[in-house]
């Protein structure tokens, strides 16, 4: 999850039996190369600036055998589903719950709070039945709700951890990341993760704080997460699944 300044960013294959595989590189300043699969199956590569192609595909060709597992692993899930309505009776998630939505007309006056959640239903009050309306409400109500939130799970951590290097925490929509750190202490949440549960939420925090020490996916970096947190996979394949 740690986030470089990307120099380079193309597409590239490798042949592996009868399969070909596509990744694509991004140059970063950093020590060692990482390979991720994401949800939707694309590979992507995280490599030193001034590595080679060559030495970026072998390395690629090493992994194969895992990349193809990672990619089968995910083809299990459901395909994703149909775009939201923003209408009645639909579903949402928040904190690893579900909850109904249902739309409020207002007849009169704009009320102080557009959005509530009560009793397993999430109430948004607009002038107009409108599925822009609606999204904008509640789109800006999670994200203040997540931002909120993600950061009493933060402090709580970094007083745990005795973080003393400065931290600043930004929340915004990521298409293929929980979360990123940047090499200057800024700590990027996805809005989205306020869907999920508190622990899926504590483990993106915690593996981000894991990387102020350790910048890569290493084994330095896995001995620190298991030490802080022994379940971290449980919590990872929680959240995967979301």
């Amino acid at each position: 999850m740690w986030q470089g300044d990307a120099l380079m960013n193309n597409e590239y294959h490798i042949a592996y039996g009868d399969r070909q595989i596509s990744y694509v590189i991004e140059f970063c300043e950093r020590k060692t190369m990482e390979i991720s699969v994401l949800p939707d199956r694309s590979v992507e590569v995280k490599a030193p600036i001034g590595s080679s192609q060559d030495f970026v595909a072998a390395k690629v060709k090493k992994r194969a055998a895992w990349i193809v597992e990672k990619q089968n692993w995910f083809a299990k899930f459901p395909k994703k589903k149909p775009p939201r309505q923003y209408m009645s009776g639909e579903t949402h998630m928040y904190l690893g719950r579900h909850y109904r939505l249902k739309v409020n007309l207002l007849r009169g006056d704009a009320v102080s709070k557009p959005v509530k959640i009560s009793g397993g239903f999430i109430f948004v009050s607009a002038k107009k039945d409108n599925p822009l309306v609606i999204k904008a409400l509640l789109d800006e109500w999670l994200r203040k709700r997540a931002k909120s939130y993600f950061e009493k799970v933060l402090a709580y951590y970094r007083d745990k951890y005795a973080v003393s290097i400065p931290l600043r925490m930004q929340v915004r929509y990521m298409k293929t990341r929980w979360g990123s750190l940047s090499k200057g202490g800024v700590l990027t949440l996805n809005s989205g993760l306020i869907a999920a549960p508190r622990e899926c939420i504590e483990y993106v925090v915690i593996h981000e704080l894991c990387h102020l020490k350790y910048n890569d996916h290493g084994k330095a970096f896995y001995r620190l997460l298991e030490q802080r947190l022994p379940d971290w996979e449980k919590r990872k394949d929680k959240l995967e699944r979301l």
